[in-house]
């Protein structure tokens, strides 16, 4: 046989039959020898397509779900990546890497605290424990990571025909997720020895971090690779848009993507339902929930000095209707104190003042009103947020309250 199988068809026959012998229960080491003598540098996209027909061939994909660890250690090290696109900050791939090293890193704090255990001695077990919960807590937000790709990537790859991927990996997913349940529920059992802790690692915990790593491995030398040499600028947009509803893990994107084609509106990802904001998004129906569930009162005016908004609470301090609005703000007030309206909003737009506040005693209440400036992030003057709010039980606080009490 040729040391060098060029023909990709060939390559992937032969894919198939390395595959097939190491879930036969040949040697991994065994396997990844013939790989590279036979194959050389083997094209991600052609590990896919094998697996991919393994599946359409009759083998399920729980068979290849149990393998599937086995054959990226088969062919670690022989995986030719060709591509070469540089990814701009705030890219989806972007993300999906700097998530991939902040979990690598965790990993890493594990298994040096997991040295610790086994060769330290006079070690403080319960603090121990402790350190690799917060590791464990930290490696949960992975819920998210994963969800971006199962729930933003997949379904365009499933679009491009491919779904081997998506079916076997969705599944190593899973095991991750619930490796780390079991990580957790076992180190949370009381009064643990230090052979209780070192066998924990043993039989438990060293599963998970190799799981976990091994899907990392999976994503940067398979997945992400063959997503960015297919996926379009506007698939990619989509995804972008829509990666903020389900959160990050580990990292925050700092910079914000904006593909190099013309998005025309039409097109953009918008969920008609759904309000985006910088850190968020609501439906109209939460936002009103929310603002309306402020234990204060709200009211907009805009940068010409007209009511935009107020919110309407249960409990209202002073009262508003719909009336109001679009009205300048001077007309609602009394003649009496316009001048000091007049003089809030110009210290507000001139930039001398951020807030101004104010306390009264009002029909049994005592309110504390509060006006704050609202710039845009050029620190430019938008308007003006009026926050009224009754404050008579916070002058009734004293000590400290840590038990559940609902009040009245």
């Amino acid at each position: 046989m040729s040391e060098l199988i060029n023909n990709s068809r060939e390559r992937i026959e032969q894919l198939k039959h390395l595959f097939l012998k190491l879930n036969q229960g040949v040697d991994v080491e065994t396997v990844k020898g013939e790989l590279k003598a036979m194959l050389g540098k083997v094209p991600y996209g052609e590990i896919v397509q094998a697996e991919q027909e393994l599946i359409q061939e009759g083998m399920s994909v729980a068979e290849i779900q149990k393998y599937c660890d086995l054959h990226s250690q088969a062919v670690r090290g022989n995986i030719d990546i060709p591509f070469e696109k540089i990814i701009p900050d705030g890219h989806p791939i972007d993300t999906m890497q700097k998530e991939n090293a902040a979990i690598v890193a965790e990993v890493t704090k594990l298994k040096e605290i997991f040295v610790g255990v086994k060769y330290s001695k006079g070690i403080d077990v319960k603090e121990e424990v402790m350190n690799i919960l917060t590791v464990l807590n930290n490696l949960s937000d992975i819920e998210k990571h994963y969800s971006k790709k199962e729930n933003l990537i997949f379904p365009y790859l499933e679009k491009y025909g491919i779904t081997g991927p998506s079916k076997v990996m969705w599944g190593k997913d899973d095991e991750v997720r619930e490796y780390i349940k079991k990580s957790k529920e076992a180190l949370k059992k009381e009064k643990l020895s230090i052979d209780d802790l070192k066998n924990i690692i043993d039989t438990i915990l060293d599963t998970t971090i190799n799981a976990i790593y091994e899907m990392v491995e999976k994503e940067e030398k398979i997945l992400l690779p063959m997503c960015i040499d297919r996926f379009t600028d506007l698939e990619w947009y989509e995804i972008y848009k829509q990666m903020d509803d389900i959160g990050y893990c580990l990292y925050a994107p700092r910079s914000e993507w904006q593909p190099e084609v013309e998005i025309k509106e039409e097109e953009q990802p918008i969920t008609q339902d759904r309000i985006k904001l910088s850190t968020g998004s609501f439906t109209k129906e939460e936002l009103e929930g929310v603002l309306n569930a402020l234990p204060v009162d709200l009211t907009f005016v805009d940068k010409d000095d007209r009511v935009k908004f107020f919110s309407h609470g249960a409990k209202r301090i002073f009262e508003r209707n719909k009336a109001i609005l679009g009205r300048e703000v001077q007309n609602c007030h009394p003649p009496s104190s316009v001048h000091i309206v007049n003089k809030i909003l110009d210290d507000f737009k001139s930039g001398r003042q951020n807030s101004a506040k104010f306390w009264i005693n009002f029909q049994d209440m005592y309110v504390h009103i509060a006006y704050y400036a609202v710039r845009n992030e050029k620190g430019e003057y938008m308007g003006t947020l009026e926050v009224t709010q009754d404050i008579r039980e916070f002058k009734r606080i004293e000590g400290e309250r840590r038990l559940l009490t609902y009040d009245e």
